[in-house]
């Protein structure tokens, strides 16, 4: 602590390292890369991601399972004069609506966020910020939440989450999550929202620019700009989209089965397109299929393409997803993409973690 004075005393902020757990492609730790800190590793179990994060990040991508994951790995990366951050976004699927429903539930997977606190028990870093679905914080199953918050108050740490509404931190889709930061150092919390309902980033901002596509083009010059192919069955389905519009303006013929069944009225969005003056709906990791929610471009007669939606995910057209863009699958950019925390959320979370530095170290 005295060392980190120092650096207050001498009028800058000490050096800032990250450790990302469950880094997949590197979002969060691209946003935190960008507010200056310095990102040592990243930790994930989908070796595919490597690539990207590497490259993006200039940091170190380590396939490994978080149960394998020990203190012997992460501390030595921490030089001794630096601020230590843990970051990590368990992976979501375990606590998302389906979780709720679901009967042959994988108990292995609720340990992932116990796996977390494991390791802030061993490592003890000044900083833990962690990222994951609302739903979270009121799962069913077991207290997954307040398990982790609890091991982090007994460790010392004052601790603060809560449910940020991506727009008002100025990311172009309805996303919400739960964001919890914790600080050995004194009271933390995230910084207010940048943006309200007057400037929030919209559809129009962030892809009317783009080259034009038809179904199933790819644009020249970018290859990420490319949308799937529709058959003509759903084309007939998307010219008879309207703006805004969804599935439920389409004629009798035009509907499928599940849509004319009870069931199915609860799902309006489906087959939607977006609209140009609001934030974009949720990316997922199916977002580039028009089946799968309103992820149909505003004007044009298709799905939004893979780099469309990495712009709603606020990911620059300078990262890179994959050594050669022209041969990847659209259902593999789409999994990245979707999976990934929004970079400019690491930049706010980054931002946070800068301001709580200079405020509470006297």
């Amino acid at each position: 602590m005295e060392e980190v004075k120092q650096h207050k005393r001498r009028g800058k902020l000490p050096k800032i390292e990250v450790v990302d757990l469950f880094c997949g492609i590197g979002g969060l730790s691209y946003g935190m890369k960008s507010k200056g800190f310095h990102v040592l590793e990243g930790f994930d179990v989908d070796a595919t991601c490597r690539f990207a994060y590497e490259t993006n990040n200039d940091a170190k991508f380590v396939d490994k399972d978080i149960r394998k994951v020990s203190k012997e790995d992460i501390s030595p990366l921490y030089s001794k004069k630096s601020i230590k951050v843990l970051a990590g976004c368990a992976p979501c699927q375990p606590f998302s609506s389906y979780a709720f429903k679901n009967k042959n539930k994988d108990e292995k997977k609720y340990s992932l966020l116990d796996e977390f606190g494991r390791l802030v028990k061993e490592i003890q870093p000044d900083i833990v910020t962690m990222e994951n679905v609302p739903a979270i914080a009121s799962f069913k199953l077991r207290s997954v939440l307040a398990d982790f918050v609890k091991v982090l108050r007994e460790e010392n740490y004052h601790v603060r989450y809560q449910v940020v509404y991506c727009p008002d931190y100025g990311i172009p889709q309805t996303r919400k999550r739960l964001v919890l930061l914790a600080s050995r150092l004194g009271e933390i919390e995230l910084i207010p929202p940048t943006h309200n309902k007057e400037n929030y980033v919209t559809v129009r901002d962030t892809i009317e620019s783009l080259p034009p596509l038809k179904a199933g083009e790819g644009c020249p010059t970018d290859a990420l700009h490319r949308c799937r192919a529709l058959s003509p069955l759903n084309m007939q389905r998307m010219l008879a989209t309207p703006y805004g519009g969804s599935w439920k303006d389409w004629p009798e013929e035009l509907l499928l089965d599940c849509h004319k069944k009870e069931g199915g009225k609860s799902f309006g969005s489906v087959y939607g397109r977006m609209v140009w003056d609001e934030p974009a709906p949720t990316m997922t990791t199916l977002c580039t299929g028009i089946g799968n929610g309103r992820f149909g471009h505003p004007e044009q007669n298709r799905a939004i393409s893979a780099r469309e939606a990495a712009l709603i995910q606020t990911f620059p057209t300078t990262y890179q997803f994959f050594p050669d863009e022209q041969s990847v699958s659209l259902s593999k950019a789409s999994r990245y993409i979707g999976n990934a925390v929004p970079p400019r959320l690491g930049e706010i979370i980054a931002e946070s973690i800068k301001q709580h530095i200079r405020t509470t170290i006297a």
